[in-house]
């Protein structure tokens, strides 16, 4: 069975990779200055290709989707420490939403930025990804100096 997978996997990778060369060469045979200048090249030459890595990313992403819930439901002891791990990002995403704030977001000249006006969701949601960033930064820096330090101990 697995031989048999692995089979049609190698032939699957390869016409995505032949679809990908193909694509690609057709850019290539265009005129660079005609694929820049010209709607109608662009659409029959540049768009096929966006489309094909569109569709492969959303395939990729959901396949990575799709075994991870796979392997999460195989192995409850994982989905136990996942939720988990979800739990805590989520106190610490709720905590930085807490800590952010919407104040005016202004230029070097001290004008008010367009959509940058106090008390915008966007200034919000900005500010609590800056913090979520800092506190996650904060907490792996912590465990990086606790795990150097258990090092240190057993040495």
């Amino acid at each position: 069975m697995k031989g048999n997978l692995s089979k049609i996997l190698n032939i699957f990778v390869a016409l995505i990779a032949v679809v990908g060369v193909v694509l690609f060469v057709r850019v290539f045979a265009e005129d660079a200055s005609a694929i820049e200048t010209d709607v109608e090249i662009q659409n029959s030459v540049i768009s096929p290709i966006i489309s094909f890595s569109t569709i492969l990313l959303y395939l990729a992403i959901g396949i990575a989707v799709l075994m991870s819930i796979v392997n999460l439901v195989k192995n409850p002891e994982n989905l136990k420490k996942t939720i988990f791990g979800v739990v805590v990002l989520g106190v610490v995403l709720v905590l930085a939403y807490f800590t952010g704030d919407s104040t005016v977001v202004t230029d070097t000249q001290g004008k008010v930025l367009e959509g940058g006006e106090a008390g915008s969701a966007v200034n919000q949601w900005v500010s609590t990804g800056i913090w979520y960033s800092m506190f996650l930064g904060i907490i792996a820096g912590a465990f990086f100096v606790l795990d150097l330090v258990k090092g240190l101990v057993k040495a």
